[in-house]
């Protein structure tokens, strides 16, 4: 395994940290320490500390969930010291291995409550950074406010010292500041949202309110939630790719993790107690976020998510698999010309038809091996944030809605859990009722339109959409996946 004695015998074509590992110590707590965090903050943190002076940005992850995978994924983090290896692949097949050593420790909170609570309200912490998914921020998408009828927030709220949620965790331990005098820190998200540093600051404030008035308003003084625009594909890791990766790296590695070598990061310069020298190693700081957000997110993330529901109802495995059609290509190459781009604003500098290009590619690179599964569950939560400006702009300056109607059309019967050739797949759809989920595996096209997903641009679909919708589902079901295309 990787350890740090390893790292002084690494492959020559394997780059070790550019510091001593000695020297770090943790300024940022990043909660939900998956393999996009691992690929991307990780990464930017990890060249940042080869600066000289930059050593105290070491990162300390928290898991909050318990459970045989997560017990495994601490083990590995803490027998590998935090190392593990990160291998970067072009569309032409060439690599760059690198061991990431910015992960100093891993806490799994259910069982280190009070070491989580105790470094949130230590002064050397400066930034609370966040890959928490989409739907995970507990917005309500009809009135926009933070949930506090979740019953796991009811129970953080009914006993805050000893929390069980994200929220209850950050609120606590900034209660301790504030008690200590510490002052305040940035809580950072890096999840595909709309203006996440504001949902942020929403579910977070939200919480706070719900709990102490006084407490939320130190926190609206104290705390700030910069917007920032993320980008890296980052593939799942199966134990067969884990065991490919470690062959070609020659790294005996826990832990490997693979992404394209395409990265950005665009981010608000809005940091309370400071922050490393990212833009000494390519992070974009710039007050036009909302512009680069939207771009990605309704190009790229959306493209994305019809992708994956295609090929999970085709039981094709990979997004290059399902590219690889002309039909699914001229699809998407169609819905981004004639629905999104002209209803979009395009960020300074940016050509929205050469990032259109420059997506298709990166979706292309088959070394990514990137699972539809992936992508497309919380499909749901993913729609409402991927979709949701695109949809309302063609329904509401009443364009061309076939591709729409189809996309829409597409989710529905992707929640029904069936492929085209009539096997069956898993839905995960976490936000999702039991009865909501039968209702989406009925027979009847339309009742599912009455579903959360839909909430968004509910007031938008007269009669006649609705139809549309139903008709759409209709052909995909019985005439098939691309048969059905909208060509």
């Amino acid at each position: 395994m990787l350890t740090h004695e390893s790292l002084k015998s690494l492959p020559s074509h394997v780059q070790a940290p550019p510091y001593s590992l000695q020297d770090v110590t943790p300024g940022i707590v990043h909660f939900g320490v998956g393999n996009f965090f691992r690929a991307h903050l990780a990464y930017y943190i990890e060249r940042a500390m080869g600066l000289p002076g930059e050593q105290h940005w070491g990162i300390v992850g928290v898991g909050l969930r318990a459970g045989d995978r997560a017990e495994k994924k601490a083990k590995d983090f803490l027998d590998q010291h935090g190392l593990y290896s990160l291998t970067e692949t072009a569309a032409d097949g060439e690599r760059r291995v690198r061991v990431i050593g910015a992960l100093q420790d891993y806490l799994l909170a259910p069982h280190e409550s009070e070491k989580v609570l105790a470094l949130l309200a230590s002064k050397d912490t400066k930034i609370v950074s966040l890959t928490i998914t989409e739907g995970g921020y507990n917005i309500d998408e009809t009135t926009g406010q933070f949930r506090v009828s979740l019953p796991a927030v009811k129970a953080d709220l009914a006993d805050p010292k000893h929390p069980k949620t994200v929220f209850g965790y950050i609120v606590e331990g900034l209660r301790r500041r504030r008690e200590a005098g510490v002052g305040g820190l940035t809580i950072l998200s890096c999840d595909n949202l709309r203006k996440n540093g504001d949902v942020s600051r929403k579910a977070f404030v939200g919480y706070a309110r719900a709990l102490d008035a006084e407490l939320a308003g130190w926190i609206e003084q104290n705390v700030t939630f910069p917007n920032a625009m993320v980008d890296r594909i980052t593939p799942g890791v199966s134990a067969d790719v884990a065991a490919d990766l470690n062959k070609k790296s020659g790294l005996d590695d826990l832990q490997p993790l693979m992404a394209e070598d395409f990265t950005q990061w665009v981010v608000e310069d809005k940091f309370a107690a400071g922050r490393p020298a990212l833009e000494k190693v390519g992070v974009q700081f710039s007050d036009d976020v909302a512009d680069y957000e939207h771009a990605k997110i309704r190009m790229l993330n959306a493209s994305h998510l019809v992708l994956s529901t295609l090929g999970m109802m085709q039981g094709i495995s990979y997004i290059d698999q399902v590219l690889s059609e002309p039909k699914v290509l001229q699809l998407i190459d169609e819905h981004l010309d004639g629905d999104v781009i002209p209803t979009l604003k395009a960020p300074n500098g940016l050509d929205l038809h050469e990032y259109r290009e420059t997506i298709l590619s990166r979706f292309s690179n088959p070394a990514m091996k990137d699972h539809v599964s992936r992508i497309a569950s919380d499909s749901t939560s993913k729609a409402q944030v991927f979709w949701t400006e695109t949809v309302r702009s063609v329904l509401e300056e009443g364009r061309d809605r076939t591709r729409v109607v189809y996309c829409l059309a597409l989710l529905l019967e992707f929640l029904r859990g069936q492929r085209e050739d009539g096997q069956s797949y898993e839905i995960v759809e976490p936000f999702l009722s039991e009865e909501e989920l039968k209702i989406a595996a009925s027979d009847d096209f339309k009742a599912s339109i009455a579903l959360p997903a839909f909430d968004s641009w509910r007031d938008l679909l007269t009669d006649e959409i609705k139809d549309e919708i139903a008709t759409a589902r209709r052909d995909i079901r019985e005439k098939g996946i691309l048969p059905s295309l909208p060509l």
